[in-house]
Order: C-alpha cells, then structure tokens, then sequence
C-alpha cells in the first residue's frame, strides 16, 4: 500500500491571531509526529501551487477577487469574527487546493492508492461565495470537481468527521447528485447545520451527535448512517474531510473520540475503497486544535492508510 503524505511550508505562514485555535502549530505537530520511524514507507511530496482556475471550479470569480483583495501587505485581517488572513494566507490557500488536487490525480494515475493532505487554512465551511469558520476556500470541494472534469469521476463521496458540520460543503454540492456529501458531526454547534432533514437532492446524509457522545455512538452512527449508503453508491473516489476536533482533549466540542476511533473509521472506509475504487482515498486535514490530540488521532489515520 502506498500512501503519500502531502505538505508544504507556506501553511506555516497563514497566521492568525494570538490564541486563534487554528494555529501554525498544528502542522508543526503533525510534521513531529510523522517524524517517527513508524512513518518511514510514507512518501512525502510538497505540495504544488494550484493555478487560480482551480478555485473556480466551485467559487465564482467574484468572490475570489473579494478574497483575494482583502489580503493584507502586513499584519492580519478579520474576514469575520473567526476567519483571518495575513500576507501569505492566499498562497497557502492555493496550495493546499494544490495538494488535494494532485492527491486525486496519483491515486487515479495509480501512483499511490492514497493520500493525505496535511494544509492550512482548512475548507469545508467555506461555501460557494462564503470565506467562514477558518476557512477562504473548499479545498475538498475543489478536489471534487478536478476528479470530475480531469478523470471522469461520475460518483463521488466525501465523507465528513470533523466535529463541526462541513456547511460549506454541503453548500456547493446541495443539488448535485452526482457528489454524495456524508457528515457525522456534534450538534447543536458551530455552524448549526446538519441535521437529519438536510438531504438536498437525496445526496446529502447527516448523522449528527450529541454533546458527550463517545466511540459507542460515533461508530453505531458510522456504521448504520454512513457505510450503507457508501456501499450502495459505488464511488470512483473517496474524499475524506479529515477533522480531528472530536478527539476528547479538542477545546471546541465535546465529542470523546481516541485516536482508535479514527483508526476504526479509515479502516471501515478504506475496506470499502478496496472493493468498489481500486483503493482510491484522498484525505485532506480539517479542524483538530488540541496538538497532542491532534497528533495522536492525524497519525492513527494515516498509519492506517499506509497497513491497508
């Protein structure tokens, strides 16, 4: 099993504000703890600056002016209460589309059967012309759409288990049969979608937690809300919007996952990917704030991929 581990140093210089959750440190985390021997078959790439075009294959060209100007020469800007941007956050957006999408281009060419894309800023709440909660761009969205139009993807599913609902997500491919969104999330929180009743165009399926739920209901959940659908879609593609933040020490929820439970969970998907798209899995880093948790929960995922 070959799996890659995309990355590069621009993620770094997106910065944010004193004691903002969604910090540099994070990926300086997940650069320690895949420093360790168990991680020595991952193949590392850096990840490439996709072209603007990229964007605009789910946001209109309006609205990535919109962010594209409010960058700052210096210093860090609020886009909203909990959105920023400082000097380098537009090329660090870029590249982790860039990671995501060439991600999707080496599992379909069979360069390796997965991946997992370690990039900040994060993007399932950025919708179709929104930057939000962290987020400029969807960059799992834009993965998408690459497999649609660069391989001919005709069923995708992106899966969900960052702690807060992907809004944005869920957003852009609400009509759209052709993608099935799939999220277990904890609510009521942060952004306050996701429940059972938001199904779209029959592609969209929720499965929501409650507050101090733990392994039992996130795998029942997993297991009654998520494969079956999974295995009756038959996807070309598994996209996994890979969120830690419902591990127990997370700050922004109260969700009491071990890092076993994500071990759990990519197995489940990658059993499923094995049968019905030749392996094919890409996963992208979402939320996850607590560093020890983050880096126990990132590396059991990608551990994981790598067993097969």
């Amino acid at each position: 099993m070959t799996t890659r581990l995309y990355t590069h140093p621009i993620h770094l210089e997106h910065l944010t504000p004193p004691g903002h959750p969604e910090r540099p440190e994070r990926l300086r985390a997940l650069e320690k703890a895949f420093g360790d021997e168990a991680f020595a078959d991952l193949e590392r790439v850096e990840s490439p600056t996709a072209d603007e075009d990229k964007i605009l294959l789910v946001h209109p060209e309006a609205f990535v002016e919109r962010i594209r100007a409010v960058i700052p020469e210096d210093g860090i800007v609020h886009i909203d209460a909990d959105t920023s941007a400082s000097p380098k956050s537009y090329e660090a957006a870029l590249t982790a589309i860039g990671g995501a999408v060439d991600a999707v281009d080496a599992v379909f060419a069979e360069a390796a059967d997965n991946a997992f894309v370690a990039a900040r800023p994060p993007g399932h709440h950025a919708e179709t012309d929104t930057a939000m909660g962290f987020c400029l761009f969807n960059q799992i969205a834009i993965a998408a759409r690459h497999a649609q139009r660069a391989h001919g993807a005709e069923r995708i599913a992106i899966i969900d288990w960052d702690v807060h609902h992907g809004n944005g997500t869920q957003d852009i491919f609400w009509q759209d049969p052709t993608v099935h969104y799939l999220s277990i999330h904890q609510m009521p929180l942060f952004p306050g979608t996701g429940s059972l009743n938001e199904t779209g165009a029959g592609n969209i399926v929720n499965a929501p937690l409650s507050a101090n739920m733990g392994s039992d209901q996130f795998r029942e959940a997993f297991r009654t809300r998520i494969l079956p659908v999974l295995e009756d879609l038959n996807p070309d593609l598994i996209l996994i919007s890979a969120g830690f933040d419902a591990h127990h020490r997370d700050p922004l929820a109260q969700i009491n996952l071990t890092a076993d439970d994500f071990d759990w969970a990519t197995g489940k998907l990658m059993d499923i990917a094995t049968h019905c798209c030749n392996n094919r899995l890409v996963s992208v880093l979402e939320g996850g704030y607590d560093l020890v948790g983050l880096a126990e929960s990132a590396g059991a995922h990608v551990r994981r991929l790598m067993r097969g």
